[in-house]
């Protein structure tokens, strides 16, 4: 996987919005917040516009996006928010002049389509906080982003976590939104699991649909020859009148139970105020090691 260059101070980094709308005024104090780690901010045409529930039409929210993709002077690409809109656009963006000149993508939740399909072109990206909500996410996420872009040295390795499965395995890292994942099965930016890390987290589902979505990346054969699993937040989880019967983790449990790889619950990832940034595509070496901690750090070559 190609690692896109690091940041430095002076590094020219895009806000654009492909999914959907935001205010100028609720992003502001992350423009500040980029200023001050010493980047130059560039704003994309479109990223405040609004068509219904979207930052601009389709056809505004590819040429925005676009633009910063084929800007070799843009070293970064900030997604302000997720939301829905992502997939809507994706097959529309030509990657070319992107992978001549490889740069970070950052985000999450929507933004997981993203991540997915530039995997399959070999190039590394960050999941992480993203504008919209530098100021609600913890300063100790917003630390893990600077440091994965080179602009801070701070490496967090070990974290308390629920142990599900002890072990240890050494692989690419991948993954992001359940849903994103189970609805990019079959197209493009579907991506191959085998002997892969993978992380999962999502937001306001029904606790029936994340059984439905687990079986689903079972099924399609996602889940079988992992080399581990790394399960995040899983936020404002619902259920109906009748329950379901199981909560998240139980649910995620019984796709994977059947397998050997290491397991851990409650990693710092998704829709929480502890959303720690996640390079996808790096090499790492995950350990679970005891009932309530997992080491996640980087293979050094």
């Amino acid at each position: 996987m190609i690692q896109p260059p690091y940041l430095q101070k002076g590094s020219k980094v895009a806000l654009v919005s492909p999914a959907k709308t935001v205010s100028r005024e609720n992003v502001l104090p992350a423009i500040e917040i980029l200023k001050s780690w010493g980047l130059k901010v560039v704003i994309g045409k479109y990223a405040f516009a609004e068509h219904f529930q979207f930052a601009g039409t389709d056809k505004q929210r590819t040429q925005d996006l676009q633009k910063m993709l084929d800007d070799p002077e843009i070293k970064a690409i900030f997604c302000i928010r997720g939301g829905y809109g992502t997939t809507r656009i994706i097959d529309n963006l030509d990657f070319n002049k992107f992978q001549q000149h490889p740069k970070w993508i950052i985000g999450y939740s929507d933004i997981t389509a993203l991540h997915l399909h530039i995997h399959n072109l070999g190039i590394q990206s960050i999941h992480a906080t993203m504008p919209l909500l530098f100021t609600r996410d913890s300063a100790q996420s917003l630390q893990t982003l600077k440091s994965a872009l080179g602009l801070d040295k701070t490496d967090i390795r070990e974290y308390p976590l629920i142990a599900k499965r002890k072990g240890t395995a050494n692989g690419q890292l991948i993954g992001g939104n359940l849903s994103l994942m189970v609805s990019c099965i079959g197209t493009a930016s579907d991506v191959d699991t085998a002997g892969k890390i993978l992380f999962l987290e999502d937001i306001d589902e029904y606790l029936y649909h994340i059984d439905r979505m687990m079986i689903q990346l079972k099924r399609a054969g996602k889940l079988r020859n992992l080399a581990g699993l790394i399960v995040g937040h899983f936020t404002a989880m619902k259920d109906n009148d009748k329950p379901f019967g199981k909560e998240v983790n139980e649910i995620i449990w019984d796709a994977v139970k059947e397998y050997n790889y290491p397991v851990c619950f409650g990693f710092p990832t998704g829709h929480d105020a502890e959303n720690h940034a996640l390079v996808c595509g790096s090499t790492i070496q995950f350990t679970v090691h005891s009932k309530q901690v997992s080491l996640l750090s980087p293979i050094i070559s």
